[in-house]
């Protein structure tokens, strides 16, 4: 009876072990056939990030005016709840090269505390979207608030071997919140002068400011945007600073302001993906 006994726990184990194999073998040919996938991609998004208070319907008029035209492209909106569970939305086609990406948060509010919390949601969402449109190139914009949120995540999740970002367009981001004075630095600042090190050194960064009046945007500091510099100067590949007047220079218009728009179209986009299906 026992020499039964160890028999058939003898079959037991060599069929868990068996099983556990076919299934890490399965696992393993998966993520390879994925990460070649992915690593082999055309698909060239660029993916935008909102600011404090804004939703993933902020960059609507945007896109609306770069999707004119035969350069139409699918929009997909993302957005993270405050339990970090990701939903996405929007219409995407199988053969589009450059879509758009929104990502936003429900805990869309305003502090340092929370751009943290929003950084490692961003981080959250790409790998979701890297995984589901198999992408690994892509362009990032992000205006106010959604600057600093990216600026965190290139400095803390950013992993160059698995994604490669080419161009970031920050739009009147207050790098040091509403200081007037860069030599009154906030701990925000402060950190993303201390990590920048970890930014990607072939990275084209253009970071406009908005002028209502002389010196601000009507909400942000034009100083405050210029404190980018200390972050961005001479650890990137290249980077410009632009600064926008007249209509729609205000903070909350400047992403439907037809200069950033222009710029966004010559300087951000993929030059090579325009015309991509005839509809």
């Amino acid at each position: 009876m026992k020499k039964i006994i160890k028999v058939f726990l003898l079959i037991g184990t060599f069929l868990l072990i068996t099983s556990m194999l076919v299934l890490a073998m399965s696992w393993s040919h998966r993520e390879t056939k994925v990460n070649r996938a992915i690593y082999n991609s055309k698909v060239t998004p660029t993916i935008l990030v909102p600011g404090s208070s804004a939703s993933q319907d902020r960059f609507d008029y945007l896109i609306k005016q770069l999707n004119t035209g035969s350069n139409k492209h699918g929009l997909i909106k993302v957005v993270v709840d405050k339990k970090g569970d990701v939903s996405i939305h929007g219409k995407y086609y199988a053969d589009d090269l450059a879509p758009y990406f929104v990502i936003a948060f429900e805990n869309n509010r305003d502090g340092y505390e929370n751009i943290k919390k929003q950084a490692y949601w961003l981080d959250k969402a790409m790998l979701i979207l890297q995984e589901h449109y198999r992408f690994r190139q892509f362009q990032a914009i992000g205006h106010s608030n959604g600057g600093l949120i990216w600026t965190r995540y290139l400095e803390k999740y950013y992993q160059a071997q698995s994604l490669q970002l080419s161009v970031l367009m920050t739009i009147g981001t207050p790098y040091n919140f509403s200081e007037l004075s860069v030599h009154n630095r906030t701990k925000m600042l402060d950190d993303f002068i201390k990590n920048r090190k970890h930014l990607p050194s072939d990275l084209t960064v253009y970071s406009v400011i908005g002028t209502e009046t002389y010196d601000n945007d009507g909400i942000v500091p034009e100083q405050s945007v210029e404190a980018g510099k200390f972050i961005f100067q001479k650890q990137v590949a290249h980077y410009t600073q632009i600064t926008v007047t007249g209509d729609d220079a205000q903070h909350s218009d400047l992403v439907q302001n037809r200069q950033i728009i222009n710029m966004i179209e010559q300087n951000v986009l993929p030059q090579n993906h325009g015309d991509w299906h005839k509809r």
